[in-house]
């Protein structure tokens, strides 16, 4: 088995942080996105979407997009638990993981691949204007968000999920992509430092 790892870039450190929080060593093998090591003959036989993370397992089998591959170790070792325990529980995490995901971590991506110069020949064509639109969607979310933190430690209940590393990976990436923490969200930024304060954050 091993992973097909991009560094810094958002969704593999969403991956990295899930396997240290349930104390998991996968092989990594360091793919260079900066030189475009993603759009290798190597990634893309085993990925047509040239995305990473790639999972490889030892039968070949190919898992790719972040959340089907923190779900394969869910199963495989469910303890922690970080997808929720329960009917109730795990569609709570369901929903506020595609929220995170859909209202604050794809606007800031999107910020982020239409803005930034170095993502030119990334993100073709790129358009500024679409790039800009998605700035206050991300900050108007993050107001929804810290109303909702303020009545619970974290963002999909009591207990840390893969809702809270979608999010804080997303806040994290708000910096590059010039996404502006509303200085009034302060349950948010409660939240943010807790989970920033994790080992698995530095994963």
């Amino acid at each position: 088995m091993k992973l097909f790892d991009g560094g810094r870039a958002p969704n593999p450190r969403r991956v990295r942080i899930f396997l240290a929080e349930k104390g998991l060593s996968v092989p990594l093998e360091p793919v260079d996105m900066g030189a475009m090591g993603h759009r290798s003959d190597t990634v893309t036989a085993r990925n047509p979407l040239q995305r990473l993370p790639v999972l490889e397992l030892d039968d070949g089998t190919v898992l790719t997009e972040t959340i089907a591959i923190c779900r394969y170790f869910e199963e495989l070792h469910p303890e922690p638990v970080l997808f929720g325990t329960g009917a109730l529980g795990r569609a709570t995490v369901e929903m506020w993981q595609r929220r995170m995901e859909f209202n604050l971590f794809t606007p800031v991506a999107q910020a982020f691949r239409h803005i930034h110069p170095a993502m030119k020949e990334w993100e073709v064509p790129q358009v500024p204007e679409w790039g800009e639109a998605n700035k206050p969607k991300a900050v108007e979310f993050l107001r929804l968000l810290d109303k909702e933190l303020a009545g619970r430690e974290f963002i999909a209940g009591d207990s840390y999920s893969v809702a809270d590393i979608t999010g804080l990976v997303a806040v994290d990436f708000m910096k590059p992509a010039r996404v502006q923490m509303p200085e009034d969200c302060m349950h948010v930024q409660r939240w943010h430092k807790a989970v920033s304060g994790r080992p698995s954050a530095s994963a």
